[in-house]
């Protein structure tokens, strides 16, 4: 079950936020990042496409934002000057003041569409001081109504040592602060080994009203998960609508849809400590892109086709978002 994230981000979080003024200072332009072959829907090669790597002006359709991941790490000027963070502070969820950039990476991927990935990885080894959470997240507050997707790989298994923790690997556009008297928050939640008394492996799929008291509509997919997979938010005409590679799983009404402008965030935490889990642990969530499309429904297969035509033109990064 979705739990509440309870600190207000604006006040909770320092993050990598200068490069951002350097790169502007500089006028930063991009270099192409080293990848492997690009892919097509699956992670299959498709011979004769351009590696995308990460285009210096946001150029492209109106109303779009899409990222490639083509970065060097967590201090990469140009991951900041497109208007992402990577979190290291304190606060909740999980084991709190736990978030380090150090589990952000950006390695190539034989098995992503480009060759590429943004890699969150968290580790534990069942104590407080021993844990580490990791969190990338969209600067801009300027993401409401349209088509949110995202190529997710989510882990069955930790990358190294035992299994038996309960993680969760989570995909969603959330206020920038959780006392937002217009609070929003869509959710996409995956717990290979369950939490909060559930048995996993579940997805959880969630429409918040409020972060506290939680006010929120909530559905579970009993479903081993483990792979890549495509995960689309749709919120339009007074509804949300959740879709895992193309089947529809979940959709809220009523009060249960964004009613502010929201950032997008990938995390991968811990819901508790297990020390009764012998030595130390890491799993790894990876992404391969992020699109999304303000104010249209846009199909899995319209959405695909986007992607695919934005890494055969060799374009790593679009945003023609109104600024906030």
């Amino acid at each position: 079950m979705s739990q509440p994230r309870r600190v207000p981000r604006s006040r909770a979080w320092r993050v990598l936020a200068l490069p951002a003024l350097v790169c502007v200072l500089a006028a930063c332009s991009s270099s192409p990042a080293p990848g492997g072959p690009r892919a097509a829907a699956g992670g299959k090669s498709a011979s004769g496409a351009a590696a995308a790597s990460p285009s210096p002006t946001p150029t492209g359709p109106p109303g779009t934002m899409f990222d490639t991941f083509h970065y060097t790490g967590a201090d990469d000027p140009e991951l900041a000057a497109h208007g992402w963070a990577v979190r290291d502070g304190a606060g909740g969820p999980g084991i709190k003041d736990s978030w380090s950039t150090t589990g952000a990476a950006f390695p190539e991927d034989a098995d992503a569409q480009g060759g590429r990935v943004l890699k969150l990885s968290s580790s534990t080894d069942g104590t407080k001081q021993g844990t580490k959470q990791v969190e990338v997240h969209s600067t801009g507050n300027n993401l409401l109504n349209g088509t949110f997707a995202a190529r997710v790989y989510l882990a069955d298994k930790p990358a190294a040592g035992r299994t038996g923790d309960h993680v969760v690997q989570t995909f969603f556009p959330i206020s920038p602060e959780d006392s937002s008297a217009n609070y929003s928050e869509l959710d996409y939640e995956y717990m290979p080994n369950g939490g909060w008394g559930s048995v996993g492996p579940q997805l959880d799929t969630t429409s918040w009203f409020k972060s506290d008291p939680p006010d929120r509509v909530t559905h579970a997919l009993k479903k081993s998960l483990g792979g890549w997979h495509l995960m689309m938010i749709t919120a339009m005409d007074g509804k949300v609508t959740y879709s895992l590679d193309g089947k529809d799983l979940f959709t809220s009404t009523g009060k249960y849809v964004p009613r502010e402008k929201m950032d997008i965030h990938f995390s991968n935490w811990f819901i508790d400590l297990m020390p009764s889990i012998a030595g130390q642990r890491s799993w790894d969530m990876k992404v391969n892109w992020f699109y999304y499309k303000a104010d249209q429904a846009v199909s899995q297969a319209d959405v695909q086709k986007a992607v695919d035509g934005f890494y055969a033109a060799g374009t790593g990064y679009v945003n023609t978002l109104p600024k906030s």
